[in-house]
């Protein structure tokens, strides 16, 4: 027994000695023989602020909130607690290409990560009167999907169609407690994006600051967290409705996403046209930036539907 003893901490000492080599070696060898997910959780944290400073047009707020965020979360090697951000603004402003590049960087794989689980209320809980039902098989999927990966990101599309009550299943699994069947269940992250819960508020901050002769950058996050908060909160449509994780703020952060003026969008279609190898196509980016819808009325400043419309804009004038 002694021996035994002897001969385990020799192999121990030689391992500290030479770490991270060895380490890294032995990391390599049981990546090819096992399906862990940390062997494809490989996170590009400058990548990924390189993507949002590059590819996401006019919002310095999702920039910023996002890239610190993450950058902070996946510092600690065991967090107090998962990282939930709430994406807010309207259509077409980048919400989903945030959260495809999460994925990305993340995983590699963007969306096509069996680690990255995307719910659709109105594919996954289209019927409000089985609410229990949903929240039971909810906690369930999650629940499971933590066992098997602490890695996890899990994606809420469309919160304004969730069923009220449904989301607060998951309150235990936002908060600080420690783990779910032996898996430490804060390395997860919770992206909920919103489509128009919030926007009212997003575009006034926005409209007010550019009728003050101000810059959109000048905005920031304190002037919108609360009122998206209490919007969020008190609407009888949105799925955190008197939601028990708003009021104890399980929330890590709103992030705002800022209507888009005419030059971003303008933007948008020239990178959709460098993507089909016509870069040099001025004409084109000038035209479908003429011909989208911008509001409100009287100043239309901010485009109706951001970029969404920018493809089909470009299809047509090519």
């Amino acid at each position: 027994m002694a021996v035994r003893r002897a001969a385990i901490q020799l192999v121990l000492m030689v391992l500290l000695y030479f770490s991270p080599g060895v380490q890294c070696f032995f990391e390599r060898i049981s990546c090819t023989i096992s399906s862990d997910c940390n062997c494809d959780f490989k996170p590009n944290i400058r990548g990924l602020e390189w993507d949002l400073y590059k590819n996401l047009y006019g919002q310095h707020l999702a920039q910023d909130t996002v890239s610190e965020e993450v950058a902070n979360f996946l510092q600690k090697e065991s967090p107090d607690r998962p990282l939930v951000l709430s994406f807010h603004g309207g259509s077409g402003t980048g919400k989903t290409l945030v959260s495809s590049m999460l994925g990305r960087h993340l995983y590699g794989t963007a969306m096509g990560s069996p680690y990255i689980h995307q719910f659709v209320p109105t594919l996954h809980f289209p019927s409000p009167d089985r609410v229990q039902q949903y929240r039971l098989e909810l906690k369930d999927w999650v629940q499971g999907n933590l066992t098997a990966c602490a890695r996890s990101i899990f994606i809420f599309d469309e919160m304004e169609n969730m069923p009220p009550g449904v989301i607060d299943i998951l309150k235990p699994f936002l908060g600080p407690s420690h783990t779910v069947f032996g898996t430490n269940y804060r390395k997860a992250i919770y992206i909920f994006i919103r489509y128009t819960i919030g926007e009212e508020v997003i575009h006034r901050m926005a409209l007010e600051t550019r009728q003050a002769g101000k810059e959109r950058e000048e905005i920031r996050l304190v002037d919108l967290e609360d009122a998206i908060s209490q919007a969020v909160f008190n609407n009888s449509r949105s799925g955190f409705f008197h939601s028990s994780i708003i009021q104890e703020k399980l929330l890590t952060s709103f992030v705002p996403f800022l209507p888009l003026g005419r030059r971003h969008v303008e933007r948008c279609a020239r990178r959709e046209l460098c993507q089909r190898g016509e870069c040099q196509r001025t004409d084109v980016v000038e035209a479908v930036g003429g011909a989208v819808v911008y509001m409100p009325e009287q100043g239309q400043h901010f485009s109706s539907k951001g970029c969404k419309s920018v493809p089909a804009k470009v299809n047509l004038f090519l």
